[in-house]
This record gives C-alpha cells, structure tokens and sequence, in this order.
C-alpha cells in the first residue's frame, strides 16, 4: 500500500481557516511576543541591568503589532468584519501606543540632564566617565521601563482585540 501510489483518506475534523481565527490568532501571538518582552524588560528595569536582548525583543514586538494591524485592514479590505466595531480600537491603537512610547523615550534623556543641570551632550562629555557611565545608565533604564510599560500595554489592548473579534 505504501509504494502502490495510493493514498489514505482519512476523514478530519478539518475546517477552513476563518477571519475569526486568524485575528484572534494572530492577536494572540501579538500579545504573547509584546507581554513577554513586557516583562522581560520590566524587571530589567527593576534591577536596573540594560539588556540588548530587551531591545531587540521590543523591536520584534513592534513589527509583529504593524503586520497585526495591517492584517486587520486586510480584513476590512475583504469585508470580513468583527462581531464588534470596538475590535478596530483594540487593534488599531497599539500603533499609537508605540508612537507615544517612542516619543517619550526620545524626552527621558532631556529630563534626565536638566535634572542634573546639564544643558546638553557635549556638557556631559566633560564629566569623569564614571559620571558620564551613571548618567547614560539612569537614561537607559529610563528608556527601558517607558517601552517595557508600553509593551505591557499593547498585550493588554492585543488580547482585548482577541476578545471582540
């Protein structure tokens, strides 16, 4: 049977993939990258340890949400609407989330200088390197618990968009 060339049919409980599942899958994954890296990043932060790893997780994070919300207008394009308008919020918004998240990042180092009275880099520069080592730590613990909090947040609105589908 096996080198005949004749195949075994064997009846499933196989079905299509629906827009349903492929949303609240993708959703799914979407969150499970975003809230990982989350809490990676969260308790890098509270031990105060940079992490390229944590870096690099987040940036994976963020693609993974961009295909999700492109996969979303997919599903617009092809008429295959949510059970709930509120679906689009919880789908869509993580990209503004992110876009916020970035913002602030960009701001941490400014609010950590003008704490320490340093008007720019180059004022930096001319302290001893273990001060400048200290400041660049406290900037990017900083910048690591903003995006760590944003990650969290975009798993938390990913498995609400899980939900309304």
């Amino acid at each position: 049977m096996l080198l005949s060339g004749k195949t075994l049919d064997i009846a499933g409980n196989r079905r299509a993939l629906t827009a349903r599942d492929l949303a609240v899958w993708a959703a799914a994954a979407t969150a499970a990258v975003n809230g990982l890296t989350g809490l990676f990043g969260a308790f890098r932060w509270y031990i105060g340890a940079p992490s390229r790893e944590f870096w690099v997780a987040l940036r994976g994070g963020q693609v993974l949400t961009l295909a999700y919300a492109l996969l979303v207008g997919g599903l617009v394009i092809a008429s295959k609407p949510p059970a709930s308008n509120l679906f689009y919020v919880y789908a869509l918004v993580p990209i503004a989330v992110g876009f916020v998240a970035e913002q602030l990042r960009v701001v941490a180092a400014d609010h950590v200088l003008s704490a320490r009275d340093l008007d720019s880099s180059a004022e930096v520069a001319g302290l001893p390197a273990a001060e400048q080592e200290a400041i660049v730590l406290v900037i990017l613990r900083r910048e690591m618990g903003i995006m760590a909090l944003a990650a969290i947040v975009v798993c938390v609105l990913a498995l609400r968009a899980a939900g309304t589908y």
